[in-house]
């Protein structure tokens, strides 16, 4: 499997690559690709649509070079999904978006989901991803951190902390039975979440893993 971060940062790509090997495990191998140009954090939607032809090339390359299973889109807004899926069609390897993923499963069976972010300027973008997979019925809302994305991710204590109390806003305040993570790159406090929180915290890159795992072997 193939994740290509549409950020530019290759620490993330190394983390995120890092959590999904732990959930797939040897049986199929991960390797990440960092897109070539852009900004460090998806934050805004000119970022999101600027990422949308990096992620398409890059997910090109990497099923030119073989050896190339599925492929994940690791944003949660899914930038160039829908691209690479049709530049990729034919060719019998998936395609996945992290976003999709985590939400189709935090809305399995009817459940009423939210999403915890740190992400203010897309919060548009996210509503507008929930309604598309027609799963606005089950929705529950978006409750974001305090801060700015840049700052919070330079302090893993200070993120861990504001995206457990945006969680608990979700579950207490909004009635939400699931709580998705809103980000590839909050994915190791995503995983530190499930700990500390009663409501089911849905990481995003585990997520979209067992989403390649059923494609593959369903």
């Amino acid at each position: 499997m193939v994740l290509v971060n549409p950020n530019t940062s290759t620490a993330t790509t190394a983390m995120m690559t890092a959590i999904a090997r732990r959930t797939l495990g040897p049986a199929l191998p991960a390797r990440g690709v960092t897109a070539a140009r852009g900004p460090r954090m998806l934050t805004d939607p000119e970022a999101l649509r600027a990422a949308a032809p990096e992620v398409l090339a890059a997910g090109l390359r990497a099923t030119a070079e073989g050896d190339c299973a599925a492929l994940l889109v690791a944003a949660f807004g899914d930038p160039g999904l829908a691209e690479l899926r049709a530049a990729t069609a034919g060719t019998g390897i998936p395609v996945v978006g992290l976003g999709e993923a985590a939400l189709l499963e935090a809305a399995a069976d009817g459940v009423p989901f939210g999403i915890a972010t740190t992400t203010p300027l897309l919060a548009d973008a996210i509503n507008a991803r929930v309604t598309a997979l027609g799963l606005a019925d089950r929705y529950t809302g978006l409750r974001l951190t305090a801060g700015t994305p840049e700052r919070l991710s330079a302090d893993p204590a200070v993120l861990l902390d504001r995206l457990e109390r945006a969680v608990r806003a979700c579950a207490e305040r909004d009635g939400a039975r699931a709580v998705v993570i809103g980000g590839g790159p909050l994915g190791e406090a995503a995983e530190e979440l499930h700990s500390r929180c009663a409501v089911r915290v849905v990481a995003p890159i585990p997520a979209a893993c067992r989403a390649i795992t059923h494609v593959l072997t369903g």
